[in-house]
């Protein structure tokens, strides 16, 4: 889990979920798939994200994806595990910022480089005060764009490319790398919630 043995969390990457969803134009595609409104729109987004999350650490980061759960009164903030990265919904009443700003501090106080992936203002000044590096929500997504093309073309120079990308099949479970497999594919899709988890919405 990302964060839980500071001797092999040198590089820490914390990544603002729904800020980095509402980004770019990718995300916004997949919360169009979901036309019932009676299940929560986000789930491919945040899974594709999850992913991408994935591939852009490799064994450079130790990663963890905030997902803001302050609206949702069943949200515990409770750290899961989704591959090698961690994902967690901030606990109702208390935002993702905030939650984003602990794990950054701790991870820098602690001697960890920090990356931390957000456009919000308020974790900007913060981040900066605490001299981690920070990059924008849409420069991730450009970041993430260049990565999915290379994906796909290894994708169509044969499957197992993709399990040398950033040698991550040693570190991912067969599901996991299955649903990367996916998502680089033309005819597949992010499907379902990651881990079968929903405990996090958004207001």
């Amino acid at each position: 889990m990302a964060l839980s043995t500071q001797s092999q969390a040198e590089k820490i990457l914390i990544v603002d979920g729904y800020n980095v969803i509402r980004a770019g134009n990718y995300y916004e595609h997949l919360l169009e798939q979901t036309p019932d409104h009676s299940q929560d729109t986000f789930n491919a987004a945040r899974e594709a994200l999850l992913l991408d999350v994935v591939n852009f650490a490799g064994r450079d980061y130790q990663a963890t994806v905030v997902f803001d759960g302050a609206g949702n009164p069943g949200s515990a903030g409770q750290r899961q595990v989704f591959g090698p990265i961690d994902y967690l919904f901030s606990a109702a009443g208390v935002s993702a910022d905030t939650v984003i700003e602990k794990l950054a501090h701790k991870a820098a106080m602690e001697g960890s480089e920090v990356l931390v992936v957000s456009s919000d203002a308020t974790i900007q000044s913060t981040v900066f005060g605490s001299k981690v590096t920070r990059m924008s929500a849409s420069g991730f997504v450009r970041e993430i764009a260049a990565l999915r093309e290379n994906l796909d073309g290894l994708s169509s120079s044969g499957g197992s490319t993709i399990a040398r990308k950033n040698t991550l099949a040693d570190r991912l479970d067969e599901q996991t790398l299955e649903k990367l497999r996916r998502l680089v594919e033309p005819k597949g899709e992010p499907n379902g919630e990651p881990n079968g988890e929903s405990n996090g919405d958004t207001s």
